[in-house]
């Protein structure tokens, strides 16, 4: 297995429901933490979303290991932010039988 090269400066995500005074609630996205990481386009698509196009780009992105339940692992129900790039995490595994990285399969330009 090749070293990741970790040049990638991620910021990890979660969404945060705040209730609405009305029964329902709004979500804004907090900072978790910072996370250096390698980022690789797998393919790309461009499925038709309220008859518009709305790209979607597979990518994998690879961070350091940590344990799970610690803060600084990413989970499938947070996303990764890079400027105005979005990644939303569909899985994580990982990389090796050491646990010394994490791949994060996800999703760029997906706002969710």
């Amino acid at each position: 297995m090749r070293e990741p090269n970790l040049s990638r400066k991620l910021l990890l995500e979660e969404r945060d429901r705040v209730a609405d005074g009305a029964g329902g609630h709004t979500g804004s996205w907090i900072v978790k933490g910072t996370l250096w990481a390698e980022v690789r386009a797998r393919g790309g698509r461009e499925p038709v979303a309220a008859g518009r196009e709305a790209p979607q780009v597979p990518v994998r992105i690879v961070v350091r290991g940590a344990p799970v339940g610690a803060a600084s692992r990413p989970r499938a129900d947070q996303r990764f932010r890079d400027g105005n790039r979005v990644y939303r995490i569909l899985s994580v595994a990982e990389e090796d039988a050491y646990g010394r990285y994490l791949t994060c399969s996800a999703l760029e330009g997906v706002q969710a």
